[in-house]
């Protein structure tokens, strides 16, 4: 009989937390394709592959490291999944939200996300980062179709899934980090085939900036929890028809060119939202 969503949360925050002694994570982190540099100054109390976590499958993608890592981050206990699950890989949407609803059972009430997107916006280059304002949904499936699960409401509203004082926190450390950012639509497609470049003109005319395979699912299942979440995308490479021919060798090559940034930009984020100054949030 195959395992409920809720009880696979339960038993994986069950192991997590024994594990974790008594510690609550601030934030948690999603960290997608090539982008997982910040988890590496984690004083780990915790680092576990996902194979190794009741109910979670071991990550299967390239450039996804696959871990669940616990512990102090500058200071700030953070919980961060290096890499994700994606419905593409014949996962139900419940399994890719799997990591939000363990962080909330953990105590987590800000999620942070990241992902590798092909770039819409005609002016964008490779390596540049997006703050999501809004996004898509064009996967055609919801981590909500089903039950109510524990602790979520059943019609969560999305008018502003992106928390606009965490977005604000995320200029702010950009600005202070002197990395560059942008702000922009994600448009989320099932995948795993790269969109055609007629698809990418109904996308733009859409209103959408970048587009990907993943983050939408995890933001769907946050919001319903009650949780605060900042996402980012890192611009990988021109969409389809608006470049040379896609390969993932470019999304890893992008996310390592832009590993420091990314990793000031999160390091000074996590700083302000739930360092002193932002304690109060």
């Amino acid at each position: 009989m195959p395992v409920s969503a809720a009880d696979a949360v339960g038993a994986a925050a069950e192991s997590l937390g024994a594990k974790l002694g008594g510690r609550t994570p601030r934030l948690a982190l999603i960290l997608g394709s090539g982008l997982g540099g910040p988890a590496a100054r984690i004083t780990a109390a915790l680092d576990l592959a996902f194979a190794e976590v009741p109910g979670f499958p071991p990550a299967g993608i390239r450039g996804h490291a696959g871990r669940v890592i616990a512990g102090p981050l500058d200071g700030v206990e953070v919980l961060v999944f290096a890499g994700r699950r994606h419905v593409y890989e014949g996962d139900d949407p419940a399994i890719v939200a799997l990591p939000v609803r363990v962080a909330h059972a953990l105590g987590a009430r800000v999620l942070f996300v990241s992902n590798a997107a092909g770039g819409i916006r005609r002016s964008f280059q490779p390596g540049e980062l997006m703050i999501i304002r809004d996004h898509i949904n064009l996967m055609w499936r919801n981590p909500l179709h089903g039950p109510v699960a524990p602790h979520e409401t059943r019609f969560p509203d999305m008018s502003a899934p992106y928390d606009a004082d965490l977005a604000a926190a995320l200029r702010a450390a950009a600005a202070d980090a002197r990395v560059p950012v942008t702000e922009g639509v994600y448009a989320a497609v099932l995948g795993p085939s790269y969109e055609t470049p007629a698809e990418i003109r109904m996308l733009e005319r859409l209103g959408a900036d970048a587009v990907g395979m993943s983050t939408v699912p995890e933001v769907i299942a946050a919001r319903a929890l009650g949780m605060r979440v900042a996402g980012v995308s890192l611009i990988t490479n021109p969409a389809a028809g608006l470049g040379p021919p896609l390969h993932h060798d470019e999304v890893l090559a992008a996310g390592a060119r832009a590993a420091d940034h990314v990793d000031r930009l999160v390091r000074g984020f996590v700083a302000r939202v739930a360092g002193p100054a932002g304690a109060s949030r």
